[in-house]
């Protein structure tokens, strides 16, 4: 068989400078156009020919129909070897590291992480480097550019490739081999956890419930929670992938994951609860009447990442992405090792941890990992706070209530404004990054704006300069508000504002963060004018 050019016309709706590309479904379902998209990556993404190249998604809607097309361009480019998850699966997590374990040359993750699923949801495809890890700005701009121009994508006319059954398929000369998408992965975690300790635990006692969110992570949480360390099946809830997660919205957080919070606040808790989301790679950790706030859960691995196996060698930097919370700081400042304030984005954790300045990291939106991988790990973290659990004898809340008593507490929340006018949004935050040089002294119920700027980050690693990242409001007690327009839906716009007081009175300690940070809220909406602006009164959730 041979490649075959097909002739195509540009799209003009792929953001630049973005990590990948996330649609709703039936945008993806066009002829041609996933495959432009691939197209401009394999044109731009390095030399692949004759390369060995990583595949896999997280089993929403379409993920099979993609992988075909993806095979098929692969093979017109030609790749040497693709190798796919069976049955299309592959958390975000376990690609990167068969990336690194293969040395190849990239890899495609088909997902749009925690948004929705099914036919009327979304779809998305991202591009990871050789290292494992996001592709640079400077190569999504380059994919950018090339998807306003592209004229032709080359592919192979095959039949379908099963995707069903372990083994090696022959593709016109390009060799798909579909692998187990869990044991490599499985292998990794036994080198960087006790899994001794915790079986002991789970044997003695011990009580737990992991929610996959009917997402990615269902059968790697059976065969390591289930198999490997003896979970009864029953502790694993709603663990079978679904295209459309089941209707639900896989994203681990105390909305989308109410169930399991309720669970929590029961009469008879287990002792212990986690939840991850579409891909993998976030995480959610629970005690009885506990959230876990990402902030803390991040800061409390670094200041006891001595006592886990992956972490022999200690800390050696930490980072946290601008808007999460500074408790990580107060636990580098006592260990001696710098703390990196990076933009939200995985990618620039990447350069840190490919350089070696860091080697734990994590963002407020409940993603945390380390330089194990390089994207953030869901399941690798319930398996940190599994083996500290076992280690030090305590429970999630003891843990969490000593830690505030060693470092004190940044009480944290997040606020999110969805405005269904992207262009309103923007204006908004417009307003903000011009206002703020002149917020300082401002006065609001006792409490003095100190500070105000738009963040903009320098890479210490490559000298890129990363501006209008967020607006920053300091306070002279230590609180701070900020502002963020996120960018992981596929319509309208999402004001998110965090709200952070550090809190070290013994008797304020362990009250609800949205009761504490309340004075910072309404400051918050006042200094953002949200309400005079969109018309918006209340946020669409509040985390």
């Amino acid at each position: 068989m041979k490649t075959r050019s097909v002739i195509t016309r540009p799209y003009l709706d792929q953001k630049p400078g973005t990590a990948g590309l996330r649609k709703q479904v039936r945008v993806f379902q066009q002829p041609g156009y996933l495959e432009n998209f691939l197209q401009c990556i394999f044109d731009n993404g390095g030399k692949f020919a004759g390369e060995t190249l990583i595949a896999g998604g997280d089993g929403r809607y379409h993920n099979l129909e993609a992988l075909q097309a993806l095979i098929r361009v692969a093979a017109g480019n030609g790749v040497r070897r693709l190798v796919v998850g069976r049955n299309g699966l592959l958390s975000t997590p376990a690609a990167s590291h068969l990336i690194r374990q293969r040395a190849a040359a990239g890899g495609f993750l088909l997902t749009a992480s925690h948004n929705p699923g099914g036919p009327d949801g979304d779809f998305g495809v991202k591009f990871n480097t050789a290292t494992g890890g996001q592709a640079p700005e400077s190569l999504t701009r380059a994919i950018y550019k090339a998807t306003q121009s592209i004229d032709r994508y080359l592919e192979v006319d095959l039949a379908p490739v099963d995707l069903d059954l372990t083994g090696e398929t022959d593709a016109a000369g390009m060799i798909v081999e579909v692998i187990d998408p869990v044991l490599d992965y499985a292998d990794l975690m036994v080198t960087l956890f006790d899994f001794d300790r915790i079986r002991a635990l789970f044997a003695g006692g011990f009580t737990a419930r992991f929610d996959a969110m009917h997402a990615v992570t269902g059968p790697y949480a059976r065969e390591i929670l289930c198999h490997r360390l003896g979970a009864p099946p029953d502790w694993l809830l709603n663990g079978t992938p679904l295209p459309d997660f089941g209707g639900g919205h896989p994203d681990p957080n105390p909305v989308d994951a109410g169930n399991l919070v309720a669970l929590m606040n029961g009469a008879v808790p287990p002792d212990f609860a986690a939840a991850s989301d579409g891909d993998g790679d976030r995480n959610m950790i629970l005690g009885p009447g506990l959230v876990v706030s990402p902030g803390d859960s991040l800061a409390i691995l670094a200041a006891n990442a001595q006592r886990i196996r992956g972490f022999r060698g200690g800390v050696s930097g930490v980072a946290r992405s601008m808007p999460t919370s500074r408790a990580i700081d107060e636990v580098a400042r006592k260990l001696g090792v710098p703390c990196f304030e990076t933009p939200t984005g995985w990618r620039y954790f990447c350069n840190l941890l490919d350089d070696g300045r860091i080697n734990l990291c994590g963002e407020e939106s409940f993603g945390t990992s380390s330089d194990h991988v390089r994207e953030k790990d869901g399941l690798w973290a319930v398996l940190f706070w599994l083996n500290l659990i076992a280690i030090r004898g305590l429970s999630v809340n003891e843990i969490v209530q000593d830690h505030w008593r060693e470092f004190g507490r940044n009480a944290f929340n997040r606020e999110d404004f969805f405005i269904p006018d992207a262009e309103l949004g923007g204006r908004l935050m417009a307003n903000l990054e011009a206002s703020a040089p002149g917020l300082c002294g401002r006065m609001f119920d006792g409490l003095e704006i100190t500070e105000a700027d738009v963040f903009a980050y320098h890479d210490p690693v490559d000298g890129s300069i990363s501006a209008q990242q967020g607006v920053r409001v300091f306070f002279d007690d230590g609180s701070r508000i900020v502002y963020r327009l996120s960018g992981t839906g596929t319509s309208g716009a999402t004001l998110r504002i965090y709200l952070e007081r550090r809190v070290t009175e013994p008797g304020s300690l362990c009250r609800p963060a949205v009761e504490l940070n309340a004075p910072l809220s309404a400051i918050a909406r006042e200094l953002s004018g949200i309400r005079e602006l969109t018309g918006i009164e209340q946020p669409v959730a509040i985390v």
